[in-house]
This record gives C-alpha cells, structure tokens and sequence, in this order.
C-alpha cells in the first residue's frame, strides 16, 4: 500500500514538473513574440521620416548654372541624368531605357516613356535637346564638358534624340550623366535670370516642395517614374542655407544637421572630435611623377622601377598633403571601380630596388649610383619639375628628391612658374615631372597612354588595348582589358602614382543607414536612410 502512494505521489510531481515547464515555454513564447510586434513596430512606424542637409554658399538650385559645390551634390536628389553612375563607377540606364552607338560618332537614345516630371508633364526628347543647348551655351556649368564635342541634337521622335559628335570620344556614355531639365517648364523664359530657377520642376525622387530664403525643402516625388521598384524611408528633407561654412560647421556641432562634406583639414576645429560618425571616399584629383620614357637615363625600364620602389609614399602624403585629405595611391582609376580590384599596393622596398639598379650595371659608390654609358662613367642625376605655386606638391617633390637622394639619386628641383610648368608639359622637355589631374567619370586611359602623352611613353599592346577598349560590349572582356592595362602599367612604369584625395563624410548620430558616396553621388543608398 505504501509503494503505490509512494507512486502516486511520484506520478503527480511529475505531472507538475511538466505543467510548470510547459507554462514558462509559453510565457517566453508570448515575451518572444511581444519583442518581434515591438521591434516590427519600430521599424515600420518609428522610422523618422524627415532628415536636414546644408548649402553654405547658394547661389541657385539649377543644377545646370549652379557653381555650388553642395548644390551639385544636392540636386542628384531632385534631377536625373540620361545615365546614371553607380557606387562602383558603372553606367546604367536612367531617363534613357537604350543607347546604342551607330557609327564612331554618332549615338540613338531612346527614352523611358513612362516618366512626368512634377508637375504631371510627360518627360520627352525636346527636354533633352534643351538641356544639351543650355549646357553648349554656357561656359561655366560644371556639366559643360560632358557635352563639349556634341556637335549636333537631333529629335527623330518624342522618345529617341540622335546625338552626333564633332569627333570620336572614348566611353562617350559616361558623359551623359549630367542633369536633365524640362523645357516646357522654362518655354521661352531667360533661362539663365528667370524666377522659375528657384523651383524647377523635376524627375527625381524628390521634388522641391517649399523655397525660402533659409531653407529649401524637399519631398518625395509621387510622380517619380520608379518608385514602385525602389522604396524610400524619407518623406522630407530640409536644406538649410547658411552664408558661411563657419555658420554651418557650428549647426551641424550642435545637431542641427544630419550630413555634411568637407575638405577643409581644420574642419574639427569647428565640430570636435566626437559627436558624430565619419567615412571617406575617394575624389578626383589623382598626383603622380610622370617619367620621360625617352628621356637617356629613364628609358632603362629597371631606373624607373628603382625609383618607384625608393619611394615612401605614406611619408610623401603625411609631410605634404596630409593624411586626412589624401591617401597613398598607384594607379588613376578609384580603388572602387568595378573594373579592377584595386588593393594598397605598396612597392616600397629599398632591398629591391638596389637590386634592380644592379641588374642593369649600375653600381653604388660613396652613395652615388654611377655606371659606364659610351665608355664615361655617369651619375644617376635626374631634373624633376614642379609648378612653384602649387603648395603641397612643393613640399612633396621636395620630399621625393630628399628620399632618392638618400638612396643614390641625385636630384635637380626645377620649380616652374605657371607658365612654364604648362611649357614643360606641352614640350615634354623634363626628366621627371610632378603633376595633378581631376579624373575624368568615364575610366579614360587615352591621356595617360595614347600618342604624345606626359610620359613619351609607347607600348605597341598598350595602344592596341587602348584603341579597342571602348568597342567592348562584354563586361568581364572589359575588366581582362583593364587588367592587361594595369599589369603592363605596372611593368613599364611609365607613371608613378604617389596618392589621391579624399573628402569627408559627417553625419548625425541619429542617421541610420549605410553611406554608399562616391565623387559622383552622396545619396546611392539614400532609399534605405532614416533618422531616430
């Protein structure tokens, strides 16, 4: 009798046990799902909806006249090009559905047909030929150049415009990334003084909804053509206009503004250290020595490398140009592309470069490289040019010189005042030359490597390359190309690329969502930001 009241009560505890455990499994059940309706809360209805920009400076929102550094970054919110630029410097189709080049100089675009501008007008090819006249028309627009060997717009329909160029330009398709405007908008207004600049009406995700003499603010454009395929968290942007950029680096320290660029190396004596979040990207300007492959000396392939491998390029940015604003770089295109993986090469190797000089006879003594050239004994001796007015290129060449020098190499600063530094270049009369140039959108290689180039330098499978290049369709033939091409420029060494600039990227930490910026554009990702 006891054992089975012994079992009983053994029966029952267990039963409990199991009750008890079964309880709290649904307990942390219901808490689990409580989390989820709260988090799914958040992130459907709590997501602010509105951010704040800044322009110091304004002068119009017309992207097309608009001299302002941050209005041209701005206005990709509000207009669209023909061709867009992605984060990775491809092209692709924006207001244009198709393209196709008919003869070397010669494009059909055929236009989307389902896009209005904001105010309900339907987006045509007279737009496109207005907005290309305009641009031939000024001098000063940022976007002129892209336009600059289009020598005639013809509109075959309402939704196909034939462009034909004065003379071939290699990857002509990248240039059609400049804003487009509506003609019937501005009709037969002055289009450079009219009122309408202060409103132009627009295809973009956003629409200029309200202009006052503070602020410009932004909405989301219910006409905008694409946005059933790409959604966008933001309902609202403010920008806020201020004078100075004093003015607006003191707004931003004081939360006042989500996102801000720079390029000013002081800029944390005005917004501190801490307080908000920051990112790089690479921008246009590209520094490098052009080396005259024709030059005696500097036509032995093996002096070029040494002195490539001579050179500290981390100390040459840090002691001239500063590691904030630029960074160490060896080859034009934006380590970004999508057309190489670029790493952080670095070719600094003393030991090598020793090495390499000896291989073609050159002998180290009492600190001089010297070798026997038509039975004379010659030093390694090399003039390098430089524009005197250019600060940090200054200070840079004169760290090259005091680097080779202390490696054998001597060195002979010719510091050029502006006009002759545009004589050396145009007469190529120099040894070594220290230039800077803004790279273009499209991934040109012809000023670099096709006849009468910086370096005088000629590669037979280089000019092939070059001259097939922009007839390639197929994407991964283009990246072989673009690899053959770095790896020949690695091998010849006709330039040597010392680094590039960068500018800054300064949010809010109340910004949420990842920066995709490039040169081209800020607001890549812009659909998935919001504030919180």
């Amino acid at each position: 009798m006891k054992n089975n009241i012994f079992g009983y009560l053994f029966i029952i505890f267990i039963i409990g046990i199991m009750s008890f455990a079964i309880y709290k499994a649904n307990k942390e059940n219901n808490k689990e799902k409580e989390n989820a309706q709260e988090t799914t809360t958040i992130s459907t209805e709590e997501k602010g909806k509105e951010i704040v920009l800044a322009i110091s400076g304004f002068d119009t929102i017309n992207p097309i006249i608009t001299k302002n550094r941050n209005v041209q970054d701005v206005t990709k919110l509000i207009y669209e090009p023909l061709i867009n630029i992605t984060e990775n410097y491809k092209i692709e189709n924006c207001l244009a559905s198709e393209i196709a080049k008919t003869d070397n100089i010669t494009y059909l675009v055929k236009l989307r047909q389902n896009v209005k501008w904001s105010n309900g007008a339907k987006f045509n090819s007279s737009d496109v030929k207005y907005t290309i006249d305009k641009l031939k028309q000024s001098n000063g627009s940022v976007y002129s150049s892209n336009v600059q060997h289009v020598k005639e717009v013809d509109i075959v329909d309402d939704y196909t415009v034939r462009i034909i160029l004065a003379e071939e330009v290699e990857f002509f398709e990248y240039y059609l990334s400049f804003p487009i405007l509506c003609s019937s908008y501005y009709g037969s207004d002055d289009f450079w003084n009219t009122q309408k600049n202060s409103a132009p009406v627009t295809t973009g995700k956003f629409k200029i909804k309200e202009v006052t003499n503070s602020t410009i603010v932004l909405s989301k454009n219910t006409n905008w053509w694409n946005k059933n395929s790409q959604s966008i968290n933001i309902e609202n942007i403010t920008i806020n206009l201020y004078s100075t950029p004093a003015e607006l680096y003191n707004s931003f320290k004081l939360g006042g503004i989500d996102l801000i660029t720079t390029n000013n190396e002081k800029y944390q004596d005005y917004v501190g250290t801490i307080g908000y979040n920051i990112l790089d990207y690479e921008s246009k300007e590209f520094v490098f020595l052009a080396m005259n492959t024709a030059n005696g000396l500097l036509s032995d392939v093996n002096v070029r490398k040494a002195i490539r491998n001579y050179i500290n390029k981390d100390e040459v940015v840090s002691n001239s140009y500063g590691v904030n604003f630029y960074k160490t770089a060896n080859f034009p295109l934006n380590t970004s592309s999508y057309l190489l993986n670029l790493g952080e090469e670095n070719f600094y190797n003393l030991e090598e470069a020793n090495s390499t000089l000896s291989s073609s006879e050159w002998a180290l003594r009492n600190n001089e490289w010297r070798k026997v050239i038509n039975y004379k004994v010659t030093k390694l001796s090399l003039n390098l040019v430089v524009k005197a007015s250019d600060s940090p290129r200054v200070r840079a060449a004169e760290n090259i010189k005091a680097q080779l020098m202390n490696q054998g190499i001597s060195v002979n600063i010719i510091y050029a005042s502006d006009g002759d530094y545009q004589s050396y270049l145009q007469n190529k009369n120099y040894d070594m030359i220290l230039c800077s140039m803004n790279l273009s959108i499209a991934p040109d290689m012809t000023t670099l490597f096709a006849s009468n180039n910086l370096a005088n330098y000629n590669n037979e499978e280089m000019n092939n390359i070059i001259r097939y290049l922009d007839n390639i369709t197929n994407e991964d033939e283009l990246k072989g190309m673009y690899s053959k091409i770095y790896e020949i420029y690695n091998n010849d060494v006709p330039y040597i690329g010392i680094c590039r600039n960068k500018t800054k990227v300064l949010t809010s930490t109340r910004l949420v969502g990842e920066i995709k910026a490039n040169w081209y554009s800020l607001f890549h990702n812009v659909g998935e930001w919001y504030t919180k």
